[in-house]
Formats: C-alpha cells, sequence, structure tokens
C-alpha cells in the first residue's frame, strides 16, 4: 500500500496549551513509521489478545444479554463461585486483574445485589461472596454460556480451543513470573 505525501498546511499547526508547534515530518521517517505499525498490527501479542477478546466478549455479551449479565460479570461470579467466599487480593490473583480494577467491577455486581462484600479478619482485607441471588443469576445463566461457548466449538473446533487455551494459561504463567 503506497503511502500518500504528506501535505502540511496551517492546519497542522496543534495547539498547545502556551503556543503553537509546526508537525511536520519527513516522509521517508512516515514510511518507517507506518510499515514497523503494519509488523506491530499483525505480531503484537498485546494488540492481538485484545483484539480477540472484544470479538469473543462481543459473542457471549449477546449470547448472556438474557440473564442480565455481561460476559465480564459472569466471569467474576463463576470466580467468586469457584472460590467461595474469598479475599478480594485471592480472587484478583485468579482473575489476573489488579485490586483496584476487581474493587470497581465487584461494585457494580454488588449494587445488583449479586455479592456480599464484608469485612475480614485483618481490617483492611475484603471478602466476597456470592449469594442466593448471585448463584440464582448463574443457574440462569449457566445454560447461555454452554450455548456461546458451543458456537466457539463449532466454530473454531475442540482440539483448536484446548489448545488456545493451554497456550494463554502458559502466557499467563510467564507474565506472572516476568
Amino acid at each position: 500500500m503506497a503511502a500518500q505525501p504528506l501535505k502540511l498546511t496551517y492546519q497542522h499547526l496543534t495547539k498547545l496549551k502556551w503556543g503553537y508547534i509546526l508537525l511536520f515530518m519527513d516522509e521517508q521517517l512516515v514510511q518507517s513509521i507506518r510499515a514497523q505499525c503494519q509488523i506491530v498490527d499483525v505480531s503484537c501479542a498485546d494488540a492481538n489478545l485484545r483484539r480477540a477478546t472484544r470479538a469473543v466478549t462481543r459473542l457471549y455479551d449477546q449470547v448472556l444479554a438474557p440473564s442480565g449479565l455481561l460476559a465480564t460479570q459472569f466471569t467474576l461470579l463463576v470466580a467468586c463461585a469457584v472460590a467461595g467466599p474469598a479475599p478480594i487480593s485471592t480472587l484478583a490473583d485468579a482473575l489476573a486483574m489488579d485490586r483496584t480494577t476487581l474493587a470497581r467491577n465487584l461494585k457494580l455486581v454488588e449494587r445488583r445485589g449479586l455479592v456480599k462484600v464484608i469485612p475480614g479478619e485483618d481490617r483492611r482485607e475484603r471478602i466476597v461472596t456470592l449469594n442466593d441471588i448471585g448463584y440464582s443469576t448463574l443457574s440462569k445463566a449457566l445454560p447461555l454460556w454452554q450455548e456461546a461457548q458451543t458456537q466457539i466449538i463449532e466454530s473454531f473446533g475442540q482440539n483448536r480451543l484446548n489448545h488456545l487455551l493451554q497456550d494463554l494459561s502458559a502466557m499467563v504463567v510467564l507474565t506472572h513470573e516476568s
């Protein structure tokens, strides 16, 4: 794909807080940056995982919609069910999330009455428990999840999915070690 030549006009002046600067890049430099970005676009683990995650999340969100849960909320409730009553830090580790992000996400499901967050033995610790409404919501969402999961398996293949899940688990371990 041939790059378009840079045409600079007065519109290329960018207002800063205290003045203006003229944005000007050498065409060769622009081409080099674009070429590097094309490599990043196809080879960056982060960018490609995020792209795939958005696409898969969109599918699960659509299928889970009748339960009233988003895929992110479903995953959080599943983690709560698996862990039983657990400190936020334990859930954060299980979900590979920072505690602040998890606490923010928990507030949404707590407001809906799906989980209860109570103080732990230590004043700084908070314990998350899935309550009866949360279990009831999960019982409605699990068949919907199975429907979405079946769509993925039928489209992607069980063996490919198994390999992908193994590779993703290895990547999580790898990033925890670094």
